[in-house]
């Protein structure tokens, strides 16, 4: 797969990733140990780690998988 197809490819699964985002925060992702939620009066922010090393985890053993 040329490096520009695989841009596409991305590209096509975190728009669907998404589009799917409160679907797949009933089932729990979003919601991680490792997950930081800070939320103030004035302000809320969140950062996904767990989330993220996760979906990276996911992504890697696809494509090691698929390039086998």
């Amino acid at each position: 797969m040329s490096g520009r197809t695989l841009l596409i490819v991305f590209g096509a699964v975190l728009i669907l990733a998404g589009l799917l985002w409160p679907w797949l925060q009933r089932i729990g992702l979003g919601r991680l140990p490792g997950d930081i939620a800070i939320e103030r009066e004035s302000f809320r922010i969140y950062i996904p780690i767990g989330t993220s090393i996760l979906v990276s985890v996911a992504i890697t053993l696809i494509l090691w998988l698929t390039r086998r």
